[in-house]
């Protein structure tokens, strides 16, 4: 074997092993991400708000035929977001309200048989509580679900229905990206919406009829003829 083909060899090997050396080290990142996560999910708080949180949505949505409506700032008010048309799509009307938004026309969205839900992972965030100001100013009988990771905030303090998150240490390697707090929001929001449709005993029938479209839509008419 000549020189040169010994080190061709040589480089190929190296490169293989180097390759499957970095995969593995990447596994073992994503699964201890994984984990964190898990982890900040098993951790959120059972005792606190639901009941409370799913009582005040029933009463003014499938009793005084309001709505819910959904806020949040920054990543916190992507996943509010995500919750409002989630709830919509399972039986209990819901829209999201942005915060700033609501400074400038919006809030006129508010009726006075509506809930609201807010999340603040602080549970300070400035244009949170200053929709709650405007909402008191509009209809200060809207109760206010909360979800946050400070029990002692402000915005907890003012809440009729308290959720907390655990307050999860973010798996961001600065710490401050929402990432662990945003997808415990996410299981949080998930958990109230499923609460809901067992309360009201929603049915795939009733599902097909808000979901028309796409593979979700066929197969809620199947289940729903089934």
């Amino acid at each position: 074997m000549t020189l040169n083909k010994q080190r061709q060899n040589f480089s190929a090997s190296f490169f293989n092993n180097f390759g499957s050396l970095f995969t593995a080290i990447m596994e073992d990142k994503v699964k201890k991400i994984f984990q964190a996560e898990a982890e900040a999910i098993m951790n959120i708080p059972t005792a606190e708000g639901y009941a409370n949180a799913v009582d005040i949505i029933f009463k003014h949505i499938h009793g005084k035929k309001g709505k819910l409506v959904t806020s949040g700032m920054g990543k916190a008010g992507q996943i509010a977001h995500d919750i409002a048309t989630t709830f919509s799509a399972t039986g209990t009307p819901a829209v999201f309200l942005h915060p700033s938004e609501a400074q400038h026309g919006d809030l006129g969205v508010f009726q006075e048989n509506d809930c609201l839900l807010v999340i603040s992972n602080s549970g300070k965030t400035r244009e949170i509580m200053e929709l709650l100001e405007l909402k008191d100013n509009l209809f200060p009988g809207i109760p206010v679900i909360v979800i946050t990771g400070n029990p002692e905030s402000q915005l907890a303090k003012k809440s009729d229905a308290l959720i907390l998150t655990g307050n999860p240490k973010e798996v961001c390697t600065l710490g401050l990206t929402p990432t662990t707090s945003t997808t415990v929001m996410t299981v949080i929001g998930d958990a109230l919406v499923v609460l809901m449709m067992e309360k009201i005993g929603f049915s795939a029938e009733e599902y097909a009829k808000r979901h028309h479209g796409g593979y979700l839509g066929v197969k809620s008419r199947e289940i729903s003829k089934k």
